[in-house]
């Protein structure tokens, strides 16, 4: 986001970035962060269910969480993502997106993903 934790912009960008596979999207779970207050409109955006997880509890979205740990290993936490450049993000995504996981029997989430539209 380039403005913060802005509701408004993350409701804009997540329908912009999910609205391709508006159909595939079944629900969406979030923490309880003041980012995601215009929740309403990514349900209605994406004609979807959004649930909130329940305080502290963040192993009711572990996927998440494994996710920010593969992120943290490119971006330590003490590190401001105001100073990447969109370039940057795009090779980390591109790093992680593209590695095998033992979990998908060491194929990627890439070919997962496609393979799922397919």
């Amino acid at each position: 986001l380039k403005h913060g934790k802005d509701a408004d912009e993350l409701a804009q960008t997540v329908i912009q970035l999910l609205a391709p596979y508006k159909g595939l999207v079944k629900t969406i779970k979030t923490d309880n962060g003041t980012e995601f207050c215009n929740h309403k409109a990514i349900a209605r955006g994406l004609s979807t269910t959004v649930y909130f997880t329940d305080p502290y509890s963040s192993w009711q979205k572990g996927s998440i969480e494994n996710a920010n740990g593969l992120i943290r290993q490119y971006i330590p936490k003490s590190s401001h993502i105001k100073h990447l450049k969109d370039k940057d993000i795009d090779e980390i995504t591109a790093k992680i997106n593209t590695r095998p996981r033992k979990k998908l029997n060491f194929s990627t989430p890439i070919e997962e993903f496609l393979n799922y539209l397919l």
